[in-house]
């Protein structure tokens, strides 16, 4: 199936796009470590069902150094020893962030407490706004069906020169 829209080709949209970009260039340039970030969007894309971006954060994180297998075990991190109680307190509130509304109370206080061991006030301001921008991009990207695939590593970053 193709693309439904090119957000790309309409003025209001791009404008949107390039506002949207810079400001997850904030998000990029804050305390909170790349790779992270890449596992983050990665997770919470997955959930999603966002093939462009799971496409694109792959590449970005195996680009930036990011193991295969740590990238396979994604999606299985609580069944999985490769990841740190910092990492795995960042993608459980990146999932509890991304399902709302699979549960009353959104995100737990446990869940909240625990990320809040492992990141000072800079980086939890950083994750959560990472939370909120990716599922933004993931629902622009799913609502005009962009595919998966032909992302290479650095594009985005090159788009925004």
């Amino acid at each position: 199936m193709d693309a439904r829209f090119n957000l790309f080709d309409n003025e209001i949209a791009l404008k949107f796009a390039k506002r949207f970009a810079n400001a997850a260039l904030i998000i990029q340039q804050s305390p909170l470590p790349h790779s992270l970030q890449e596992l983050v969007s990665l997770r919470a894309s997955q959930i999603n069902g966002c093939g462009h971006c799971v496409d694109m954060h792959v590449k970005e994180a195996a680009a930036a150094g990011e193991s295969a297998v740590r990238l396979h075990l994604v999606a299985t991190w609580r069944e999985s020893t490769v990841f740190t109680e910092a990492e795995r307190a960042a993608l459980a509130l990146t999932e509890e962030g991304t399902r709302l509304a699979d549960a009353h109370e959104g995100v737990s206080d446990a869940t909240w407490a625990r990320a809040r061991e492992h990141f000072d006030d800079d980086r939890i301001g950083a994750l959560v706004c990472l939370i909120a921008m990716i599922n933004a991009a993931n629902r622009l990207a799913v609502i005009t069906h962009q595919k998966g695939g032909a992302y290479q590593a650095g594009q985005f970053a090159a788009a925004l020169d």
